[in-house]
């Protein structure tokens, strides 16, 4: 009779197990993430700042076009890398946080 109890028991600690294990492997991707978002952050505002000086001391309009040309396709560029690479990073916090229930999962077919 105490059979069901003990195999409810170890398969609800698997899980357990399981889980803390998802949340750590969860919270070490998330604060990779909120990191590269922070560096991208700086990056960014120093790459406005430093276009925005060049602006400023531009003598011809034409420069200042050019000067606004070049940190719009910089920005772009930089700003689609920093996507791909986000998106990257969300895609294996799917897979990490996912991974320590695959043996569980298996186990239970």
């Amino acid at each position: 009779m105490t059979q069901p109890f003990e195999e409810a028991n170890k398969v609800g600690k698997e899980y357990m197990d399981a889980s803390l294990k998802s949340f750590a492997s969860l919270s070490k991707s998330v604060q990779a993430i909120a990191v590269e978002a922070s560096d991208y952050t700086k990056k960014s505002f120093e790459a406005g700042s430093a276009a925005l000086e060049k602006l400023i001391t531009a003598r011809t309009l034409d420069k200042a076009f050019e000067i606004q040309t070049d940190y719009a396709k910089q920005a772009y560029e930089s700003f689609v890398a920093e996507a791909t690479k986000l998106g990257d990073l969300y895609a294996e916090v799917a897979k990490e946080a996912y991974r320590p229930f695959e043996a569980v999962v298996a186990k239970a077919k």
